[in-house]
């Protein structure tokens, strides 16, 4: 319901409070109004997204998505990271967030088991560049979208997950849809046709964990454009539903099956926390869900000749992503298996193989001996355990029992993995993932003045001068 005090500039009439609230965030939402918190995640995501976006660029399924996208591109201002290529600001977004999301070492928001970095962050860039825009005007929206597509996701974890959706391939839409809406100045009418637009394209499912696909590197691409165009429909006067969110055949109750919840439309009041200040980054470089067994396993690596049995109880929803629900989960046969099977990658760990960026990228190149490593997956046991979802909803714990040849065992939970907001990676560890990725493209010395530009992030800065520092 519409008071006295609101306007139609931040509120639009006729439709639900949550629809209505979710657009008052993307209306009222000011820079100043971001907090320390909120300000040191918006740098550390950038960071993180633009270093994926140069080093992933050089991957198999990059080139071919960018051979795609320029035979069917658009002209415009908008950069391809780590390319000399233009285009039109959706066509960029496309491909830089395609990039950003390419090979699992993207940012996380745990709770909605989601990254919207490789979304928000291409979207603002790419629309900053074609308008012209300040770095405080890009982080603005940047931030609004951002916390527009966690803020939902929230609401719609863990069912989402659960019923086989690739969260991020359906949020994402609504994330860059807010992003250009923010952006581009709409008003609140016209935001909230973007929005529901944005509901007409979402789709996108878990199936390649299980038979592969790499479509799914391209999926943060597919939400953002999509998103991006639900705005331009919506500027050009083509509406949606008015209770895209909130209605009998809207976003919550087809996909899902159930309403938002009591009272859901309270989360999207600029007094709750920034999601944004939470952002997790990955240490290595598969999804996130097999991270804290990782973290939990490490320590057992000098002793693995001595193990004779690793059992891991996981989360039901987690299972669907990288456990026995996964068709190939113990003997894979691409890089998609690999990067969700959590056998896999314990089996990496206990053989001191690591988890990150190179023993990944060996593995594309023929180069990783599969046979030990499929072979020690193989002794390691997973069981759902339905009581760590309820206890700790939103969390990525891992409960591991590892017992010898002796008959010894050993129990190990570890609640925060290295990266998130409780158990944040070291900067330094920041700077050698950025190092690590962007140095064989840009250049040591380029690559340095890049991350020094993106620590300071200067608000006054306009974005073209920001682009043009990874340009080919």
């Amino acid at each position: 319901m519409t008071t006295e005090h609101e306007t139609p500039s931040t509120v639009p009439a006729n439709c639900p409070p949550l629809e209505q609230e979710v657009v008052r965030f993307i209306q009222e939402l000011k820079y100043e109004h971001l907090d320390a918190s909120a300000h040191a995640g918006v740098n550390r995501l950038m960071r993180d997204q633009i270093a994926l976006q140069i080093g992933i660029s050089k991957m198999p399924w990059s080139g071919q998505l960018l051979k795609y996208a320029t035979a069917q591109q658009r002209p415009g201002k908008s950069r391809v990271s780590a390319c000399a290529l233009t285009m039109s600001a959706g066509d960029a977004a496309f491909v830089n967030g395609s990039y950003g999301h390419g090979f699992e070492y993207d940012d996380a928001h745990g709770p909605s088991y989601s990254h919207p970095g490789s979304c928000v962050i291409p979207a603002a860039l790419a629309i900053g560049e074609e308008m012209g825009s300040s770095l405080e005007e890009v982080i603005t929206a940047m931030v609004a979208g951002y916390e527009v597509y966690a803020r939902l996701g929230v609401l719609a974890q863990p069912d989402l997950l659960q019923r086989g959706f690739h969260p991020h391939c359906t949020l994402s839409n609504f994330g860059a849809a807010a992003v250009a809406a923010k952006l581009r100045g709409f008003d609140a009418e016209t935001t909230l046709h973007a929005l529901a637009i944005a509901l007409s394209h979402v789709s996108g499912t878990t199936e390649y964990t299980s038979t592969g696909g790499s479509i799914k590197r391209i999926h943060a691409g597919i939400g953002t454009r999509n998103g991006m165009a639900a705005a331009d429909m919506a500027r050009a006067g083509i509406t949606g539903p008015r209770a895209f969110l909130s209605g009998n055949k809207g976003f919550f109750r087809t996909l899902l099956q159930r309403p938002a919840g009591e009272a859901a439309e309270q989360r999207f009041t600029l007094k709750q926390p920034f999601e944004i200040g939470t952002v997790w980054l990955k240490a290595y470089c598969a999804c996130y869900c097999t991270h804290a067994y990782i973290d939990a396993l490490r320590p057992f690596a000098e002793r693995q000749a001595e193990i004779a049995d690793v059992h891991l109880k996981i989360t039901p929803h987690f299972n669907v992503v990288v456990g026995t629900a996964n068709t190939n989960a113990y003997e894979p046969k691409n890089i998609e298996h690999v990067q969700f099977s959590l056998p896999i990658q314990a089996a990496f760990t206990l053989l001191g193989k690591g988890n990150g960026f190179r023993v990944h990228h060996d593995y594309l190149q023929g180069k990783v001996d599969m046979e030990p490593v499929i072979a020690m997956a193989r002794s390691i046991r997973i069981t759902e355990e339905p009581a760590l979802e309820k206890q700790y909803p939103g969390r990525f714990v891992a409960d591991v029992t590892v017992t010898f040849k002796d008959g010894r065992s050993e129990h190990v939970f570890v609640e925060n993995p290295i990266g998130t907001d409780r158990n944040p990676m070291p900067e330094q560890e920041q700077d050698a993932k950025f190092m690590e990725l962007t140095a064989e493209t840009l250049g040591l010395a380029r690559a340095q003045k890049l991350l020094v530009a993106l620590r300071g992030l200067d608000p006054a800065m306009s974005t073209t001068e920001l682009t043009e520092m990874w340009a080919m």
